[in-house]
């Protein structure tokens, strides 16, 4: 099998600078055909201009970079045809509807053949095709960028924080059509602000932070990996617990008047807890135990919070 085949991404030592401003540096990864790969950064660490050098909008300073097995820099004609992109905060005019939005995008980039009947299903947009632009909610919006975004047939689709400010629910139903166009074997460049959203939708992650990837792995793996400890959480204590936790050797990791949280190296260690609380006369109504997840994760290896940026932030880092 050629590496074409097995990677539709190929980046070696990529480096990007600003002047003096290092935004990439040095760099090297791939993205395997029909895999949906998760790209986490805080604002300003490289991720956009990553994504940008890959879908050929910037110019890298040095290194490699390789989509569908073409070097960016020279066969951007040939790639921009074979790609698709959803950026951040999709929007049309408001005075169309959701088919002719489909129909005009289809007619910009020459796609004369385009299903959009094919296109309206695989977004489940069938009961809004006269339904006005402007009426849509953010969520019905996200699901016709989505579908605009594939008018090409892409083998390739970049989405740039497709669920940024949706409520749960209409977060889910995007998440519901990304994974359609995974069925249909289309390989997903995802960025998200999101850290479920990357554990329920990646096959893989990469972190970013000051221009270098400091992690990249499975979800599941990159949570085994980096904490391998538990996290108990007494609720409802009373106020004996936390001087008995810590006279039976542990110390709480975050202590309220209602709750107490005790990081633990061994299953065994909340038994122990349990049982220097009862021996001690102390009471609580409820409790968590549970491995660390993907956002603790990200703290650790960055030591920065992933906000959530405004709209805007695109082509700023």
């Amino acid at each position: 099998m050629t590496t074409e085949a097995q990677h539709v991404i190929e980046i070696e030592h990529l480096t990007k600078r600003y002047g003096e401003l290092l935004a990439v540096n040095d760099i090297s990864f791939s993205v395997r055909k029909g895999e949906v790969f998760a790209f986490l950064g805080a604002n300003g660490a490289g991720k956009t201009t990553t994504v940008e050098i890959i879908e050929t909008t910037r110019t890298p300073t040095s290194g490699k970079v390789r989509l569908l097995g073409m070097d960016v820099t020279r066969r951007k004609r040939d790639l921009v045809h074979r790609i698709g992109v959803l950026p951040q905060g999709f929007s049309s005019f408001d005075r169309i509807t959701v088919r002719e939005t489909i129909q005009y995008y289809s007619r910009i980039f020459g796609c004369r053949n385009a299903d959009i009947d094919g296109l309206i299903q695989l977004a489940d947009l069938k009961d809004k095709t006269q339904e006005q632009f402007k009426n849509l909610s953010g969520g019905l919006r996200q699901r016709l960028g989505i579908a605009v975004a594939l008018v090409n047939d892409p083998e390739v689709v970049f989405l740039d924080e497709p669920t940024t400010g949706l409520d749960p629910r209409a977060r889910r139903e995007v998440w519901k059509v990304l994974l359609g166009l995974k069925n249909k074997g289309k390989t997903i460049f995802l960025t998200t602000h999101y850290m479920e959203e990357a554990e329920f939708l990646a096959d893989r992650v990469a972190i970013i932070s000051k221009g270098k990837i400091v992690a990249l792995d499975s979800p599941g793996n990159l949570t085994e990996s980096n904490a391998n400890y538990m996290v108990l959480t007494l609720q409802s204590v009373d106020a004996r617990a936390s001087g008995i936790i810590r006279q039976a050797g542990f110390e709480p990791v975050h202590d309220t008047r209602w709750n107490i949280q005790v990081r633990l190296e061994r299953a065994d260690d909340v038994q122990k807890i349990l049982n220097a609380i009862q021996a001690g006369g102390a009471s609580f109504l409820g409790l968590d135990v549970r491995k660390p997840n993907l956002e603790e994760v990200f703290l650790r290896l960055t030591g920065e919070a992933l906000h959530e940026g405004p709209a805007g932030e695109r082509g700023k880092e």
